[in-house]
């Protein structure tokens, strides 16, 4: 791959792109007079744009999703093979490629046992949502329905995912929201929103979600949904303590644990899936983006057997059974996907390479928080890794987000894609977020921290 284009001539596409698309997560207004951006080819962590220009990027696709990297011809054949088979059967029925997935997927997850396919995080966070609310009206005659989830992780952007989000520039204008979600305090240390906890930040921060707990009352609480690392809302890596905690309070009142793995699930913190990384038993876990790289869409809610049976306890009932189907869950090009994306995994140990380049990416940033006064804190796990910026160390004041976005624009000038948040919590968009390929190498990290470092200096002076 060297970037030459099959066409010497983009301009039609730019203009169809121009005159039709509407793109996500952007504004269109700089389109009238700019051209939008074409990403035309990818090769490894390389993508190229429709002028030619060669990128690293640092962000897996943007949204934290092409894991084993651009190009995998493998991938792709798998999916075309089993296309020509047999393409697709709404999920009433099974499929060979979902079986097997589903087979090889739960190995990596003991404890868990099914496998409900669909096509989206968003989708598959709202199967888990309406499977906790069936068995609140199966075993609680409907009462124990309201699901938590915490200030500043996301879930998703369907109405009733973003009554679930902890982020309020993502949610603004879209409500009235669904009833019955409650938001649980945020566990980010650096943001200690406590003052000094003899117990330990981690455990303080859990024990704040049994205090909203019990002002719901714990008979009206069914579920508690949470990132295992908080992914947009500021790469949020859990403090010590706080998942025994959490996983302690949901056994003491009964209420099922959601964790939604959508960006850390199939390898992203070096582990298959971020909760394994805390000691945690759910109930649901829930994926998406990673689970096949891109190269088909697909998401899966996963539980345990426990939460099965509930629905299967009474063959007479008419109602008794989980009544949902996603259409696009029966497509058979994502789980041929996710088995050789999973196989790939496997065979070149990019778990293993995803610890160890994820180790190198937290010293490069740590020692440009030495030469930049601007980092006020480096957090992550595994290639999930952000950087909080502010105008002073002392005080934490949060970079204004315009500089923030100053420093991505100078790092894509550069050839180098990086993230940071945004339209997330207002006066708090201000941490790079990076999240590479799972197939990094130590040049590729070291050419992203170079490029942050360079930007840096020319934005902030």
């Amino acid at each position: 791959m060297d970037g030459t284009l099959q066409s010497n001539d983009l301009s039609g596409i730019v203009e169809a792109d121009r005159a039709h698309v509407w793109h996500h997560l952007i504004q269109h207004k700089p389109f009238e007079t700019g051209e939008p951006r074409i990403i035309v080819e990818g090769k490894g962590m390389r993508v190229w744009d429709q002028k030619g220009k060669e990128h690293i990027d640092a962000v897996s696709g943007g949204v934290w999703t092409v894991n084993v990297g651009y190009g995998r011809e493998s991938i792709a054949n798998a999916v075309r093979d089993q296309l020509v088979k047999m393409n697709f059967f709404g999920g009433t029925a099974g499929s060979v490629p979902g079986a097997i997935f589903s087979e090889k997927l739960i190995e990596k997850m003991p404890g868990m046992s099914r496998v409900y396919y669909a096509n989206s995080g968003s989708e598959a966070n709202e199967k888990a949502f309406k499977m906790i609310r069936q068995i609140a009206h199966k075993k609680y005659g409907g009462k124990k329905h309201k699901i938590l989830f915490r200030e500043r992780d996301y879930h998703g952007t369907t109405i009733t995912t973003l009554s679930a989000g902890g982020q309020p520039e993502r949610n603004a204008l879209y409500g009235p929201y669904t009833p019955g979600f409650v938001q649980v305090p945020h566990c980010l240390e650096y943001r200690n929103q406590y003052g000094a906890c003899e117990e330990g930040y981690g455990v303080h921060a859990a024990k704040a979600i049994e205090e909203v707990i019990l002002r719901e009352g714990p008979d009206t609480v069914g579920g508690l949904c949470l990132e295992p690392v908080t992914a947009g809302g500021g790469v949020i890596t859990p403090p010590e303590g706080y998942w025994e905690t959490v996983q302690e309070i949901c056994a003491k009142y009964d209420i099922l644990l959601h964790i939604d793995e959508v960006v850390c699930g199939v390898g992203r913190t070096g582990t298959w899936f971020g909760y394994q990384n805390y000691g945690i038993k759910p109930d649901f876990v829930t994926m998406a983006k990673g689970v096949a790289s891109g190269y088909a869409a697909i998401s899966c809610c996963v539980t345990t057997e426990d939460v099965f049976d509930m629905f299967k306890d009474d063959v007479n009932d008419p109602l008794s059974y989980f009544r949902d189907i996603s259409t696009f869950g029966g497509c058979t090009a994502g789980p041929a996907a996710a088995i050789e994306n999973m196989r790939i995994i496997e065979d070149e140990n990019l778990l293993e390479n995803t610890k160890q380049m994820g180790a190198r990416l937290v010293d490069n940033l740590n020692a440009l928080a030495e030469k930049h006064i601007a980092i006020g804190d480096v957090r992550g796990k595994g290639l999930f890794c952000g950087a909080e910026l502010v105008t002073d160390r002392s005080t934490k004041e949060p970079m204004d987000e315009k500089k923030v976005q100053a420093i991505v624009a100078d790092c894509m000038q550069q050839g180098v894609v990086i993230g940071a948040t945004n339209r997330s919590l207002p006066g708090l968009n201000n941490t790079i977020c990076l999240s590479p390929a799972l197939i990094a190498t130590a040049d590729d990290i070291d050419q992203i921290t170079d490029a942050i470092d360079q930007a840096m200096g020319r934005v902030l002076g």
